[in-house]
């Protein structure tokens, strides 16, 4: 073996150390995952907080198999395929996505982050997606309306006892220039959320000795609480409870097929029920003429051992045809299980967890990180299976499980 005296030109390489990342955005701006994300979220926000977003149902295990049931998925590559430009986008519901992926609604999100919902419908305007707002969201519809008036605007509906309360909310989201009106079924009570009791949530946050040690941990989180407007719910009056406490109170348990009607002659665009979980459901939501239906089980948070998404989604697909928009939530942590649905007969994908642990390890930033590393793993996901637009994954051609 020929042995020489290395020379500093040959080591220099080697010894090339990063500069610091000191900010928030640079963090999550280096995240190559969303598993990155999360890490990152646990870190930066209260453990209750963490726990409203990570957790589900009772011992979670339709959380696990939600998010299991992709590993099943094995993809069936075609190569010699020019693959050097991919398209992405898809037509839903009379509109031009950037990518077959929808931002989902989700409750309490300025607890998240101050930055909130505005800041996830502003990373979802940037990409080209629709944002949902949710009933309990902590911004009102007005609110992000003037905020992002060039966003894409999705309204989500839960129906309450006070049936005028309901035709209220709907309105001003009509005429916010929300464009879709998202129901859902799933929550006739609260779900057992074992996390939220252990970890004491309720909105707005109590000082208590446990809050007050997770203020050392957490001091920035906490100043944004107190140096900004009040953590409260933007479309319904202040409650000060448990979350489940106030599911129970408010929400309206005796909703039919006859609410469903009722909902629909409210509104004069698109409407979708989000929260079916079999193939009997899907028919007779369909029978009902709605524009499309969401397979769902709450990402896990209502019911425990819930239907599987990803397993039910081939069958609703098949039974309700394709005059009726099919849709899928659930598990989506990776821009493989977007091209993984999509494939099994799905129009779009809703994702939740994903961008809320981008919002909570940065703020705007993470959330706008969080669309671009699901967006980046789907084009790249798509080039190596061989497929050169969202058309080209559909019809288990390229996948099996």
């Amino acid at each position: 073996m020929k042995r020489q005296i290395p020379r500093w030109s040959d080591l220099k390489p080697m010894f090339g150390v990063a500069a610091p990342r000191l900010t928030s955005a640079s963090r999550v701006g280096a995240a190559p995952a969303i598993e990155d994300l999360r890490e990152l979220a646990q870190r930066r926000v209260p453990r209750a907080v963490f726990g409203y977003v990570d957790g589900g149902a009772g011992y979670e295990e339709s959380l696990n198999r939600s998010r299991a049931a992709y590993r099943t998925v094995e993809f069936h590559p075609r190569v010699l395929t020019d693959v050097s430009a991919v398209d992405t986008s898809v037509q839903l519901l009379g509109e031009q996505l950037s990518m077959p992926i929808i931002c989902a609604p989700t409750g309490f999100t300025r607890m998240m982050h101050a930055d909130g919902e505005v800041a996830v419908a502003a990373a979802a305007e940037r990409l080209g997606i629709p944002y949902t707002l949710s009933t309990m969201g902590t911004t009102s519809p007005e609110d992000l309306a003037r905020a992002v008036p060039g966003a894409s605007r999705w309204f989500q509906l839960y129906l309450w006892r006070d049936r005028e309360a309901s035709r209220e909310l709907i309105s001003r989201a009509r005429s916010s220039g929300f464009r879709v009106l998202m129901l859902t079924v799933d929550t006739p009570v609260a779900g057992e959320r074992l996390r939220d009791v252990r970890n004491g949530l309720t909105v707005p946050p109590k000082l208590t000795l446990r809050t007050l040690v997770d203020m050392a941990r957490h001091p920035r989180w906490w100043f944004d609480l107190v140096t900004t407007e009040p953590l409260e719910f933007a479309s319904l009056s202040n409650f000060d409870g448990t979350v489940a406490e106030m599911v129970d109170e408010i929400f309206f348990p005796a909703a039919d097929l006859d609410a469903l009607d009722w909902v629909k002659s409210q509104w004069d665009g698109p409407v979708i029920v989000k929260g079916v979980q079999t193939v009997e459901d899907a028919r007779r939501v369909a029978a009902t003429g709605v524009d499309g239906l969401i397979v769902s089980n709450h990402g896990g948070r209502q019911l425990e051992n819930a239907p599987t998404p990803l397993e039910v989604l081939p069958g609703v697909v098949e039974a309700v045809g394709s005059d009726t928009a099919v849709l899928i939530d659930g598990g989506v942590m990776n821009g493989a299980h977007v091209a993984a649905a999509v494939a099994l007969g799905a129009r779009a994908v809703l994702v939740g967890r994903a961008y809320l642990y981008g919002l909570m390890a940065g703020g705007a930033a993470g959330a706008d990180r969080s669309l671009e590393i699901l967006h980046g793993q789907l084009i790249r996901t798509m080039q190596l299976i061989g497929a050169t637009d969202v058309a080209a994954l559909s019809g288990r051609a390229h996948l099996r499980r």
